[in-house]
């Protein structure tokens, strides 16, 4: 059993021994409120509500004064217009991934969080239902991934598509006219850029570590053109990570990270990038892309004065000449199981509160989580000829089985598998291994999981 499985289990049995030993603020209820996110009507359900809520979040830039965009400060005044009597405070950790699941075992989180790598039959043990998927599907986009036996426990709080943020200028500097829509054609771009302008082709972010992990995003599919590919198809095929000979596929988004650093298209010294630095860099036109969700974009065009520089493209892949993005939901907010039922209440208002009424998605430059709601912000101008599609769930009985497979192959693909990533880059500037030989031992520790789960392969 690998650690990440271990630390469920062990939180799950620390919750069934004492309930009180999980709570939040307000906790030691071992009752779960009746309200469902679908019953509450902004402005109207809950007026009488007093509580004093504590969201743990991942988002420590909001939290800073001199964020450029709108702070968690505002945010709750604004929610304190209309709901004056619940107070919310915001703590925040910038290694969200790991602090999030130890303080799930030690239950001091509070009482909304933004839901943890947990299999998704621990979802129940930690957290309360908003509702069934059916009635949060009229609800909410995405509602399926923080979902299990037809209950919802996570809400969203944003979506992206995944691209890749580029300035503009220089692109314009190096002659390219059209942006890439293949590989070749993008690193073709690269060395465009590496000969006409001052600029950095790409800026991996390696040292960050966490940035690096953003390349996952894109081998679903953005990759493949299909939407059920990352959980009914990746989970039942032997060696995922093969060539398949026509430019698409999780070997392809890896390679050209690979052929960027072996061809000389990267910064000079990976070890010493820097995130914060760098948004301002690709600002200046320092550096000519970044590989990022859209969550990043707004961060960079407020880095520096040259924001209308700052654009987002589709990740270059085409499957069969046609170009797709997976439109993905970042973190989603749980409500803590252990809070007392009028805290239960009172954040289930904020969080509907912040998907339809904050403008935070629009705020991050990111996709609408409210269903009714299919506007695209601005930043996805060059999205018009791509067609976003989102993962199609698992079957029934296989909704942890990506992340079973994930864990027992260790790597981590979504999940923190930053220093998979990393390695990447380390052979291709060190020339040690070749990007064949890392696919290889990909393809076998994937393999060996597939055998040690029992699952029958394609």
């Amino acid at each position: 059993m690998n650690l990440k499985k271990i630390v469920a289990a062990g939180i799950a049995a620390v919750c069934a021994v004492s309930m009180a030993a999980c709570g939040g603020s307000g906790s030691g209820s071992s009752k779960v409120t009746d309200i469902q996110y679908k019953d509450i009507k902004l402005g109207q359900t809950g007026k009488d509500i007093k509580a004093n809520l504590k969201l743990f979040s991942h988002r420590t830039d909001m939290l800073k004064n001199d964020y450029p965009g709108t702070t968690w400060k505002q945010y709750i005044a604004e929610f304190n217009k209309t709901y004056p009597n619940i107070k919310v405070t915001v703590e925040a950790n910038s290694d969200y991934a790991n602090s999030a699941m130890t303080r799930l075992q030690g239950g001091d989180w509070g009482d909304i969080m933004m839901i943890p790598a947990v299999d998704k039959a621990e979802l129940q043990n930690y957290f309360i239902s908003y509702g069934s998927l059916g009635d949060m599907n009229k609800e909410i986009k995405y509602a399926v991934n923080q979902s299990y036996q037809k209950k919802v426990y996570g809400v969203a709080s944003v979506g992206n598509a995944s691209g890749i943020v580029y300035n503009k200028r220089i692109f314009k500097e190096a002659g390219i006219d059209k942006l890439p829509t293949t590989p070749k054609e993008f690193i073709s771009d690269l060395k465009a850029i590496k000969e006409k302008t001052k600029a950095t082709p790409l800026y991996t972010n390696y040292a960050a570590g966490w940035t690096m992990g953003a390349w996952d995003a894109y081998i679903g599919g953005t990759a493949t053109g299909d939407p059920n590919y990352m959980n009914n198809v990746f989970t039942h095929t032997k060696n995922p990570f093969k060539d398949p000979g026509d430019g698409t596929h999780a070997y392809n988004v890896y390679k050209i990270l690979y052929d960027a650093v072996a061809d000389g298209l990267t910064e000079d010294d990976y070890s010493t990038t820097d995130w914060e630095t760098s948004k301002n860099k690709l600002n200046s036109g320092d550096i000519a892309t970044m590989v990022l969700g859209s969550w990043a974009v707004s961060q960079i065009q407020s880095a520096g004065d040259n924001a209308k520089d700052v654009g987002y493209m589709p990740f270059p892949i085409s499957v069969k000449g046609k170009q797709y993005a997976t439109s993905a939901s970042d973190y989603a907010y749980g409500i803590n199981k252990n809070s007392s039922t009028t805290n239960q209440e009172a954040a289930m208002i904020f969080v509907k509160w912040l998907t339809e009424k904050s403008n935070y998605a629009y705020n991050e430059d990111g996709v609408s989580i409210a269903a009714d709601d299919d506007k695209l912000p601005d930043l996805y101008s060059d999205f018009k000829n791509v067609k976003l599609i989102a993962d199609e769930p698992a079957p029934d009985g296989e909704e942890d089985l990506f992340n079973d497979l994930n864990s027992d192959s260790e790597l981590n693909i979504n999940t923190g598998g930053d220093s998979r990533v990393q390695s990447i880059v380390e052979h291709a500037a060190n020339k040690d291994e070749s990007y064949n030989d890392l696919v290889k031992e990909w393809n076998q520790k994937w393999n060996d999981a597939l055998d040690s789960e029992g699952v029958d392969t394609k």
